[in-house]
């Protein structure tokens, strides 16, 4: 669902960062769920009213087609989200690398691709125009990041 609404995803999170700034050092957009590593301003540890704006905003903007549990619909919950996000503090730079590959890599651990640069919803390109990464560093099959980095 999600990659099949990258235009209202990313107006989600224009809308979000408009009035709750933060920046975006990497994100991969899957079909049903998302890796992001955010930044966000000093002092400020506030990731939950983000993640609740910019679900909203993206929910609102769907047409109600999903399927909606009893437990959902009682609470008046719509069927596209995790009810929850995970948080991780980035330790050091070397952290913040194998979670930049574990977010690259997800679309290659979910069998969507061979290789990291064939997903089109991921910051990856980025990167490499930044010259972060050059384009023969892709992750392949079998090259997977450590597990502490990512999802359980």
């Amino acid at each position: 669902m999600l990659t099949y609404n990258t235009g209202l995803l990313r107006a989600a999170f224009r809308y979000t960062r408009y009035r709750h700034p933060f920046a975006i050092n990497a994100i991969v957009i899957l079909p049903d769920h998302l890796h992001a590593l955010w930044p966000l301003p000093a002092g400020d540890s506030d990731f939950s009213t983000r993640w609740r704006l910019i679900k909203t905003t993206f929910s609102r903007g769907l047409r109600p087609t999903e399927r909606v549990s009893a437990s959902r619909s009682r609470k008046r919950e719509r069927g596209t989200w995790q009810r929850r996000f995970w948080e991780k503090t980035i330790r050091n730079d070397g952290d913040f690398a194998r979670h930049m590959d574990y977010t690259h890599f997800n679309p290659i651990k979910h069998s969507y691709v061979e290789r990291v640069q064939d997903w089109p919803f991921s910051s990856f390109h980025r990167m490499v125009r930044l010259g972060r990464y050059p384009p023969e560093s892709a992750v392949h099959p079998g090259d997977e990041p450590e597990r502490s980095s990512g999802e359980r």
